[in-house]
């Protein structure tokens, strides 16, 4: 039985009560899906889901000293790395903007070809005068930029009692999304869009190989995958003997997830360890279901061997919910499907990731054309739209409302938002922009070579000097 080459998805990367109730109706009151699902019941463990950072009925001042009059004809540039579907949505915003804001604020947008690209763009026109002022760029990037004092505060115009948010706006955003930016007291950065990386898990085919629930522990999914492999050798093809059960990728978020889901991780004290026993025994776990034929790469699309059942389990991101659904249809699969967060030891575990608004410092005025062209993209009736065109966690609780019908014909992503109670973060430091990738090569390195699963702390030794070096 051969396995194929490699396949590396492509790296892009807690709610309260409120947000619970937010589900509960929608789950109650939307129309029932053609495939309707069940979802079963970082930093490395997500902050307490307290109420946000900062409260403007608790404080909120005036201090932005600026004249409404003195806003009008003010530009607003902002650098951003998206294509497609994401910059459409963005210039579409900020058309609307343009022609509806009373202050005659104009908004100019300015694609960059990546986020790599971008954030060398920015880092190197940090003192220059035509700089822009809205960056749409990483959590780690922002970092970064700050500590070359670079980027403006956002507390004060969010606490502003005439421009900024009252505290129902601010109890409306998921405290997980809003308070990620939050360094030394200074709010760096606002939640742009939120994501994370799931385990896609065919319900139908594991109710028929004698499976009723989800796999709760990493034996559960260990043993659902083995079965998988199984049926498929039990077939007249032999070329998919190799099948069947995970399809492995080697995104850094799925590497991150195992660790976390084996009570490991990659951040401690003020820096990073990764050559621990929890790392070791998840590394080992992931790499014994190779050995084993119960996970298996090859140079595949993995929308397509998920729906054409050569794979139990795929991971993928939550904005490919769409992507897969449209692969069901393709094949005309009725199968249902869910999204599953990483089984664990004693809780599953996934890693929300995403891009965020860095305003850069520039005039007072400048400033607050920027904040209030933010604010405007944070609304609820922006959120939806934004969330019904990228498949993205939906930023504010209010905002399910509005997206009632959406999670209808959509109900794994609907499960999926149901898991944010188990979210975690990455580290909150600058250089994970480079330690994250060192993640995945190593997490793929163990694959690739097929190194044996007894050498797999020799791989998390060589991450901790690695990030020793990058963090110089």
């Amino acid at each position: 039985m051969g396995r194929g080459g490699v396949f590396i998805s492509s790296p892009w990367i807690g709610a309260g009560l409120h947000l619970l109730s937010c589900l509960l109706f929608l789950s109650a009151c939307a129309p029932p899906a053609p495939t309707a699902t069940t979802s079963p019941d970082v930093t490395e463990a997500a902050p307490p889901k307290t109420a946000a950072t900062v409260s403007p009925a608790a404080g909120a001042v005036e201090t932005l000293n600026v004249d409404a009059e003195s806003l009008r004809g003010a530009t607003v540039t902002v650098w951003h790395p998206w294509f497609g579907p994401e910059a459409s949505s963005l210039e579409l915003q900020a058309a609307q903007f343009n022609s509806s804001n009373e202050w005659g604020i104009t908004v100019i947008t300015v694609g960059q070809d990546n986020y790599s690209e971008l954030f060398n763009t920015v880092s190197s026109s940090l003192a220059a005068p035509d700089k822009p002022n809205l960056v749409i760029g990483l959590p780690e990037h922002a970092l970064y930029w700050e500590a070359q004092n670079g980027v403006a505060d956002w507390n004060p115009y969010v606490n502003d009692l005439q421009w900024g948010w009252d505290a129902n706006e601010i109890a409306d955003f998921d405290p997980l999304f809003l308070n990620q930016d939050v360094a030394n007291g200074k709010r760096i950065a606002l939640p742009a869009q939120r994501t994370a990386r799931f385990i896609f898990y065919n319900v139908t085919w594991a109710h028929e190989l004698g499976f009723d629930s989800a796999p709760a522990t990493p034996d559960d999914f260990r043993e659902q995958a083995c079965a998988a492999n199984q049926f498929m050798r039990k077939n007249e093809d032999a070329s998919d003997d190799g099948r069947g059960g995970w399809l492995v990728d080697a995104d850094p978020m799925t590497a991150l997830s195992w660790m976390l889901a084996f009570d490991g991780g990659a951040s401690e004290a003020d820096g990073y360890r990764f050559l621990r026993p929890e790392n070791i025994d998840a590394f080992k776990f992931t790499k014994s279901m190779y050995d084993d034929v119960c996970a298996w790469q090859g140079d595949v699309n993995p929308r397509e061997e998920f729906a054409s059942r050569r794979a139990l389990f795929v991971s993928g991101a939550l904005e490919t919910v769409s992507e897969q659904l449209r692969a069901f249809s393709a094949i005309g699969s009725v199968d249902e499907w869910t999204a599953l967060a990483f089984p664990g030891k004693a809780k599953a575990a996934f890693v929300v990731y995403g891009s965020s608004f860095v305003m850069l410092s520039s005039s007072n005025e400048e400033q607050l054309a920027t904040w209030l062209f933010v604010r405007s993209i944070l609304s609820a009736e922006n959120q939806a739209q934004w969330t019904e065109t990228t498949g993205m966690f939906p930023l504010r609780d209010s905002t399910l409302t509005l997206l009632a019908p959406y999670a209808a014909t959509h109900p794994q992503w609907l499960a999926a938002v149901k898991l944010l109670p188990q979210a975690s973060l990455p580290p909150a430091r600058a250089d994970w922009r480079l330690v994250r990738v060192a993640i995945g090569d190593g997490f793929n390195h163990i694959f690739r070579v097929n190194l044996p699963s007894g050498q797999v702390a020799a791989i998390l030794a060589q991450l901790d000097s690695l990030a020793a070096d990058l963090m110089q």
